[in-house]
């Protein structure tokens, strides 16, 4: 066996053993994923409101996505794409979204069956009444993160309007309805950019955080304000928060006025007065950050305004040695429940209308479930609360009525949109149905248009450099490397220009080098600390712009010549790197996945049926129907799963089937008008049936381009490797004197 076969051979073993190591590695994973999605879809569970979408067209595996989510294992590998396999646990932090490479995400409010009521926004947080904004979680971004962001982003575009100007005493440019994380952020901004502002604040700095549960831990991240520098971190408890806040309020010296409520707003865009408890307040432009919560849900049954009914949880001490009862079934109430039973001797009893938690994180359902085992939180699931007594409460559990001793009521329902307020205000409101964030309001549309643009110029910067380096090297070789082989050694640059030359050698060290350089978008992907930095996007464009370039230097280093076995493994390897990542970015989304076709498939199912209807009678009378019957069902099924290659194979005979099988069914209508609406319907559906499965087939087919694409660049590694420990062995070691 010639030494050539052996290294072909080895290499074929690496790029083999990759390959497997891979696709097991993502079986495993798939397997236990699509286990917990199923149970899901099973139970219903639904996510709150905003939350990820993955278009499984688009969607090209790269999985970076699954990772990225503070909430844990939101998203998993369902038939080797990315899916939502624990919507309940999804509180719209959006990092999928950003995280994926080729937009396959989408943000979206509601679903078909659960719409969400939200104001009317443009792409600059203004309502449908001009010079009203609405930020924060009154939007539909609850988040800290994202509401901080929405209110500098408003006060960018506020400041740009306003200017800077010495406003008129008592007077302000701006009025701040809020000073919670969004209101203080777009006072913040507004500070930086010079415009004149007030912020009421009917409660105490911090808005909904400021009612937290002492000591709750909340999720944030760290993000620029201005005039305090980094802010957040990834836990920070209540105290925390509000602690930062006010440094922040000092460091600026923003003026609070709290104890404001806004009772309505006057005027018209430029000339408004605020009306609040404290008299009118003029402004040129009001943003409202106030919130959802701010109007609490009831409960709607007798007895609810005793004293002894709140809506949240302060200090859980309060409640020591009582009976306490706490409705509800989302993350405020377990945490109620658990902090009370933790930090007090009481006695705890959660009231929740489903038998199932369905609505919290993971971590609060097992420590819940962990306290009700140990006696300490006695949970009725399902039940009602009926009615609020002195000294008792009575629920409606196991299909009769429970009257338990009571001493405090904690019902943690949500809160309701000021629906009202907003509606009096003259602000209009929408009502989402699983469509993506901005499909009816175009919130934030600005920011993702500007990075766009960013995006496009970052590409055209790359697609120029690429250009002059290759523009460079030919005019440096031109005349070289347009001489056959045989006549180069006669050409007075060939000791420069030939690869092992001073040139072509440093030509091929600055390869490699630049070759390695593509692996930084796996590093970008899979390395914790570098999760968030910068757009994934723009890594996977880098990526794509080595990837083309490499083989393009190479060929330059090689001096457009292969005259030995590890230089032409190197090409094909590169060359099918490539050819790979070529159809995962270009090609694999291009070819639908056949979802089209079925919800067409599903509409023509349902005409079918009533088609069957007319010959139905037909059929039962005569001898052969059992066999007609089959013939009609079997164009109902679902598109079979094949390969490609026996895709084709059936289709042929598929084909004369059909004719013979419509030339049968011919003779049971009496009228040539309804054979012809029958025979059209039969192969409209049947030649949707082909095109879910070819599309099907072709996708699974392109699917191999992953484990191709990932084994092959491994292999390249090791065949550089190699060619480097080749070169030195034979004595090119100019680069190290």
């Amino acid at each position: 066996m010639s030494l050539d076969v052996l290294v072909l051979g080895f290499f074929l073993l690496v790029a083999g053993g990759a390959g497997w190591w891979m696709v097991r590695r993502r079986q495993v994973r798939e397997a236990a994923d699509t286990a917990v999605h199923a149970e899901a879809k099973a139970e219903g569970r639904l996510p709150p409101t905003l939350h990820p979408v993955v278009d499984p067209d688009k969607c090209m595996g790269s999985l970076s996505c699954l990772s990225v989510c503070p909430e844990g294992d939101i998203l998993g590998v369902v038939d080797g794409k990315a899916a939502l396999i624990n919507p309940a646990a999804c509180i719209g932090h959006g990092k999928c979204a950003l995280e994926c490479p080729v937009h396959a995400i989408t943000l979206v409010f509601g679903d078909a069956t659960r719409g969400v009521d939200l104001p009317e926004t443009n792409e600059f947080f203004e309502t449908s009444r001009p010079g009203v904004h609405i930020v924060g979680e009154l939007g539909g971004m609850g988040l800290i993160k994202n509401a901080i962001t929405q209110g500098l982003q408003v006060a960018d575009h506020l400041g740009a309007q306003l200017g800077k100007h010495q406003a008129q005493a008592g007077a302000a440019d701006v009025v701040v309805v809020g000073a919670g994380p969004a209101g203080l952020a777009t006072a913040l901004g507004l500070k930086k950019h010079g415009v004149s502002f007030r912020v009421l604040e009917q409660e105490s700095v911090g808005g909904t955080i400021a009612h937290y549960p002492r000591q709750k831990v909340v999720m944030t991240e760290k993000v620029d304000l201005p005039f305090y520098g980094k802010f957040g971190k990834s836990l920070i408890s209540k105290e925390e928060l509000l602690e930062s806040w006010q440094k922040a309020i000092q460091k600026s010296g923003v003026s609070i006025e709290t104890g404001t409520k806004v009772e309505g707003i006057e005027g018209e865009d430029g000339r408004f007065v605020v009306q609040t408890n404290k008299g009118p307040v003029p402004a040129k432009k009001v943003v409202l950050a106030v919130g959802r919560r701010g109007t609490p849900r009831k409960l709607g049954v007798p007895g609810e305004d005793l004293p002894k009914v709140t809506y949240r949880l302060i200090d859980a001490q309060q409640y020591e040695g009582a009976r306490v009862l706490v409705v509800g079934g989302g993350d405020a109430a377990l945490e109620a429940a658990i902090q009370i039973a933790e930090e007090t001797d009481a006695e705890v009893v959660l009231s929740y209308r489903q038998a199932e938690l369905g609505k919290a994180r993971d971590a609060n359902k097992r420590r819940f479930k962990q306290l009700v085992d140990e006696g300490r939180i006695f949970a009725f699931m399902p039940s009602q609360v009926k009615e609020v007594k002195a000294r008792s409460v009575t629920l409606h559990h196991g299909g009769k009525d429970l009257d338990l001793p009571n001493d405090f009521v904690i019902a943690c329902l949500g809160g309701e949109v000021p629906t009202e307020f907003l509606k009096k205000n003259g602000i209009g409101m929408t009502r989402l149905h699983g469509e993506r964030l901005g499909a009816k309001a175009g919130r934030g549309s600005a920011l993702e248009e500007e990075a766009e643009k960013k995006h496009r110029r970052f590409s055209f910067m790359l697609f120029t450099l690429g250009a002059l380096i290759v523009a460079a090297l030919f005019v440096v070789g031109w005349d070289y490397y347009r001489l056959p082989l045989t006549h180069r050694t006669h050409h007075p640059a060939h000791t420069f220009l030939k690869p092992a030359g001073a040139w072509g050698h440093g030509v091929g060290i600055v390869a490699t080098l630049f070759m390695m350089s593509n692996f930084l978008y796996a590093v970008r992907k899979r390395w914790t600390r570098l999760k968030g930095f910068r757009t994934i996007r723009g890594w996977l464009t880098f990526h794509q712009f080595v990837g083309f370039m490499s083989p393009l230097v190479i060929v330059f280093h090689a001096a457009f010549r292969s005259n030995n076995v590890l230089a032409s493994l190197t090409a094909g390897a590169l060359g099918i790197v490539v050819a790979t990542g070529v159809v995962g970015r270009f090609i694999w989304g291009l070819v639908p996945g056949g979802d089209g076709q079925k919800a067409e498939l599903g509409e023509l199912t349902r005409r079918w049926e009533r088609l069957k209807q007319r010959v139905h009678r037909a059929i039962d009378s005569l001898p052969a129907h059992d066999t007609i019957n089959t013939v009609l069902e079997h164009v109902t099924h679902a598109p079979p799963e094949r390969s490609l290659p026996v895709f084709f194979l059936h289709l042929p005979a598929q084909r004369v089937r059909d004719q013979r099988d419509l030339a049968h069914l011919k003779k049971l209508f009496p009228a040539q008008e309804e054979f012809l609406d029958f025979k059209r319907a039969y192969q409209r559906m049947r030649l949707l049936q082909t095109q879910v499965t070819f599309f099907r087939s072709l996708k699974r087919l392109l699917s191999a381009w992953r484990v191709l694409h990932v084994a092959l660049a491994l292999m390249l590694v090791v065949l550089i490797a190699a060619h480097i420990g080749v070169s030195l062995f034979l004595g090119y070691t100019w680069i190290f004197r």
